[in-house]
């Protein structure tokens, strides 16, 4: 199959492109020339400003939302099917994680990812056209995010930089669904044969404390912890809880093996 996948440099572009082995590839990066999506089968759209601290309105919108409405147009003309990542960023302080829930997007990016869901939503599409509300994604080639790098990764460079985890203060109380990029990635390739179109939930379902990330990466470096108060910056918009609501993504994928 021939696939285009934007974005391909990051983080989980960088696992997307290592996963898709077999396959006819091609890239693009924000700055290239427009890539001609008639070429292809199907666009992985993975490319986005995706720090949640980013305060350019204007360049989100522009990168995240007009260039993914462009995108999705000339797939809609030339018949490619369209995936792309979304964000459980959308459903903001809420506890209600199914895909129809309220939405309460709290940052430019996350209103970025919001407005482009709702467009989505907001038409019938005639060519294939799936998101993805990924949960807090982590794994390998997350070196280049810096302080938007997952915890897992935060806490690991620290162990052995300097033997020290540093955790905000009260972190037993900020519990999110941490998800292996494996999973994201085995998750878009699943839905190459599903027909359906829609957005679904990617996580495990389950959450898991700061306070037990630190201490599993503590325990396995040999490093103690430290609290520190959380940046008022990131107090008014950060999520303390966050769990996939999987029975869409389970019922699709288990209706699709049964076909």
């Amino acid at each position: 199959m021939k696939i285009l996948v934007t974005g391909h440099k990051g983080f989980i572009g960088q696992n997307m492109i290592n996963a898709l082995t077999g396959h006819d590839l091609a890239c693009y990066e924000w700055g290239d020339a427009l890539p001609k999506v008639d070429r292809f089968n199907q666009v992985i759209h993975l490319g986005a400003i995706s720090s949640t601290t980013e305060r350019d309105i204007e360049k989100v919108m522009q990168q995240n939302f007009d260039f993914s409405c462009w995108l999705l147009n000339e797939c809609e003309e030339a018949g490619v099917k369209f995936q792309y990542s979304s964000s459980a960023s959308v459903y903001g302080l809420n506890t209600d994680f199914r895909e129809d829930a309220p939405k309460n997007p709290l940052s430019p990016y996350a209103w970025s990812k919001y407005l482009f869901d709702r467009h989505v939503e907001s038409r019938k599409w005639y060519t294939r056209v799936q998101g993805f509300r990924y949960f807090n994604v982590y794994g390998a080639h997350e070196d280049h995010k810096g302080n938007q790098a997952s915890p897992y990764y935060q806490f690991t460079q620290q162990a052995k930089d300097n033997g020290v985890i540093k955790l905000f203060e009260n972190s037993e109380n900020y519990l999110r669904d941490f998800v292996p990029v494996e999973v994201v990635v085995d998750t878009h390739k699943q839905f190459f044969n599903v027909k359906e179109s829609g957005i679904w939930n990617v996580g495990t379902g389950q959450a898991k404390s700061f306070q037990q990330v630190g201490e599993e990466v503590a325990a396995k470096f040999n490093a103690r912890i430290e609290y520190i108060p959380m940046p008022a910056a990131l107090v008014a918009q950060y999520q303390t809880y966050t769990q996939a609501d999987l029975t869409k993504l389970n019922r699709t994928l288990n209706d699709h093996s049964n076909c």
